[in-house]
């Protein structure tokens, strides 16, 4: 098949989704499959590759690692002409939540394509953290999308596949399918309105683009649960859960590393991400300084609060000693993640999955987690921390330094290794293919 993804941003820039991207591009590759990526053109340098269509486009942050593609009739003539040599299409995958999906599902519509929509993010947990006022944000971005999308609503035969009987929600090891849900219910963690609710609700959002979709896609079964629970999915359809993957070779060479990379002393923690609101890098830090902990502490990743969490590590001293090692390769991550005593994801409500801590423990390291659900979903080897504040968090790394300087770290489930690899992640999602190509038939 040929399948042609869009994103928001470029594969090659910073974050998880474009991390899992890269590596279904290259598995499916391997398998014999053609991938062209639609994206926004990246504003510093970056690797190049045949497979990528670099969309026009202005950067909107300073350190110009992302930039926004408005989604409009000249895009569209852009993204027709740089296709158009490289028919026939098969699949549009959508993996993008803003732009990248108005831009995929216009393209899709314009040419009569299937569409399989990955749904990677939480748009209204997102918002809340990062936009000063975030119900107005997602007034904009409704009214954007209604706009932008009209006429694509009118795709004949576009509706999302019905769910396979007999699935299990929770089986990481094939494509399952999330049957329909009951009648929405509040959420009352996240405390956003559910499927009546107006153009303020981020769930609205997203049932735009699953109504222009034969199949939904969800990185984890508690997000898909939620997509259903909110409507977001049409009635009579699943949910396809396929977790994003870890890289076969690099995951067996990590293996092979991981236990002697382990070596004697304070026990270390790993704390890896984008340096956002949402991640809460600056309340570990805090907790961190209040825990008192003996230990190595590393940062990886980069981002706006890297300054600020820098000053607060030198304001506030704390016992752990604290490296900021900035961005590493992929590889060069995994080999901290198996080396580490334990990885830290303090962000909540806002990950889709949290691959971190998939990451850490298909390499047999423990995780210290603050979001429930993910902590529910990996369900051994967590240490759990029982609410949002500071003192809860500070604990919660005093009881995992103690556990591992003793000897007795919680224990991984030796499963996840092989139910996370992409080669299993890549075969589930050319099933999907394959169901949302044969439908439209």
């Amino acid at each position: 098949m040929h399948v042609v993804m869009f994103a928001d941003q470029h594969l090659e820039s910073l974050g998880g989704a474009q991390v899992s991207m890269r590596l279904q591009k290259r598995f499916l590759e391997r398998a014999g499959h053609v991938v062209t990526v639609v994206a926004p053109r990246m504003h510093r340098p970056a690797p190049d590759d045949a497979a990528y269509i670099d969309l026009p486009s202005i950067p909107i942050t300073p350190d110009r690692e992302y930039a926004l593609t408005w989604p409009g009739a000249r895009t569209d003539r852009f993204v027709d002409a740089e296709l158009g040599a490289r028919l026939p299409v098969d699949v549009v995958h959508v993996q993008a939540d803003f732009w990248g999906a108005l831009i995929g599902h216009r393209y899709a519509a314009r040419h009569g394509l299937p569409v399989v929509h990955t749904m990677h993010n939480r748009v209204d947990v997102g918002i809340e953290a990062t936009a000063p006022f975030p119900a107005l944000v997602l007034r904009v971005l409704n009214a954007w999308a209604r706009r932008a999308l009209r006429g694509a609503a009118a795709t004949r035969g576009n509706a999302a596949t019905p769910p396979s009987p007999g699935a299990n929600p929770r089986d990481a090891a094939r494509s399952a399918r999330v049957a329909p849900a009951a009648p929405a219910a509040p959420d009352a963690r996240a405390g956003h309105a559910t499927q009546g609710a107006g153009p303020a609700d981020g769930w609205a959002y997203l049932r735009r683009f699953a109504r222009l979709s034969r199949a939904i896609t969800a990185p984890s079964g508690h997000f898909a649960r939620r997509l259903q629970e909110h409507g977001v999915v049409p009635a009579g359809a699943g949910v396809d859960v396929i977790w994003n993957g870890i890289d076969d070779d690099i995951l067996d060479a990590a293996l092979a590393s991981g236990a002697e990379a382990r070596r004697p002393g304070p026990p270390r923690f790993v704390w890896l991400g984008r340096m956002s609101p949402e991640k809460r890098l600056l309340p570990f830090l805090e907790a961190v300084a209040a825990s008192g902990i003996e230990a190595e502490v590393e940062i990886i990743g980069g981002g706006a609060q890297l300054r600020a969490a820098q000053k607060l590590v030198a304001e506030r001293r704390p016992v752990a000693s604290v490296v900021f090692s900035g961005r590493l390769s992929y590889a060069e991550t995994l080999a901290r993640l198996a080396a580490a005593d334990a990885v830290v994801q303090t962000s909540i409500g806002f990950e889709t999955q949290g691959m971190t801590v998939f990451e850490a423990a298909s390499l047999g390291t423990p995780a210290v987690v603050s979001d429930p659900d993910i902590a529910s979903e990996l369900g051994a080897g967590v240490w759990t921390v029982p609410d949002a504040t500071i003192p809860a968090l500070a604990e919660s790394l005093r009881r995992a330094a103690d556990d591992i300087a003793a000897g007795t770290p919680v224990a991984v489930d030796p499963t996840i290794a092989e139910r996370f690899r992409q080669s299993s992640r890549t075969a589930a999602m050319v099933a999907v293919y394959g169901r949302a190509v044969s439908s439209g038939r």
